[in-house]
């Protein structure tokens, strides 16, 4: 009979597609998970990994038993979950790690009523850029993360919240452009800019602005440290509405027209197996995010 141990092995594995990368994230050595997926191997009586110089990649038989192990480990993550659903006793940690967005303010209000059901439940925040929020996911070291999207990877799953940021350009309150209620995209053209790491290099769409190039000054990864980069005139930063507090600091934020947004996405690792904490914060996430996409709907059928 399996253990449920070489099954969670293979799925970190199968996720990783590198038994290097997956024996870091489970904790053991490279040697051997290697010698795990053999044994495994030789007791199915079937090759389930094609090996690779840097990656592997599943046979039929490694996506078959691949997809009847999720299966397993979500019958028996579900089984567990249930008996520790008593509301009292659940406990645990969460590690949520988390990019700069306005939407934290209604997570921290989720937040707030889960601990408030679940008060032994510990909750571990950690806010980055994007690279490090997928880090802190690859390396096991968050059970899930808050990012704008799209970021799409095959080894992830996405829960999309139905909300969205919306950019705008923070610019010296004296300046001419601050006389305009909006700001047209064709004018960022023109400007010095100053963009967030995840936006120059790519991991967010530039096809907003067409073929014609930027004229990008500077990058940041979070807007705290570029606020001080535009007071002192080195350019114009393209970053969310109400990230930043202009009351008192001589800046001033205009929306850019037409709008450009994104939206925002829980992300996590598939086949990951959450702890009895984490499945039921997941599950509220999940509960939060069918009720936005009923919200827009409406809103969208009333206009």
């Amino acid at each position: 009979m399996l253990e449920t141990r070489l099954l969670h092995y293979f799925l970190a594995v199968a996720r990783e597609q590198n038994i290097t990368r997956a024996a870091r994230t489970l904790f053991i050595s490279q040697s051997t998970l290697s010698k795990q997926m053999m044994d495994l191997e030789k007791q199915l009586g079937k090759q389930l990994l094609i090996r690779g110089k840097r990656n592997v990649t599943l046979t039929e038989d490694g996506i078959f038993l691949r997809n009847r192990a999720q299966e397993i480990m979500n019958l028996l993550e579900n089984t567990e979950t249930a008996l520790h659903s008593d509301a009292e006793h659940l406990s645990g940690d969460i590690f949520i790690s988390c990019g700069e967005t306005v939407a934290m303010d209604r997570i921290a209000g989720l937040m707030a009523s889960f601990h408030r059901q679940y008060p032994e439940v510990k909750l571990h925040i950690y806010s980055g850029d994007a690279d490090a929020v997928m880090e802190r996911i690859d390396k096991g070291l968050a059970d899930m993360g808050l990012l704008l999207g799209p970021v799409r990877q095959e080894k992830y799953d996405y829960l999309n919240l139905h909300q969205k940021d919306i950019y705008g350009l923070l610019m010296p309150a004296g300046c001419a452009l601050a006389r305009q209620e909006t700001i047209n995209i064709d004018q960022l053209k023109t400007l010095p800019m100053i963009l967030a790491e995840q936006t120059f290099f790519g991991h967010q769409d530039l096809d907003w602005f067409g073929e014609d190039a930027l004229d990008v000054v500077a990058t940041y990864n979070l807007i705290y440290n570029a606020i001080f980069l535009v007071e002192h005139g080195v350019g114009y930063a393209l970053c969310f509405d109400r990230l930043v507090n202009t009351a008192g600091r001589a800046l001033a934020f205009r929306p850019i027209s037409p709008e450009l947004s994104v939206g925002l996405y829980i992300v996590t690792k598939k086949y990951q197996v959450f702890s009895p904490a984490a499945k039921v914060f997941y599950d509220c996430l999940n509960v939060f995010s069918e009720e936005n996409r009923c919200s827009f709907r409406q809103d969208f059928i009333s206009r």
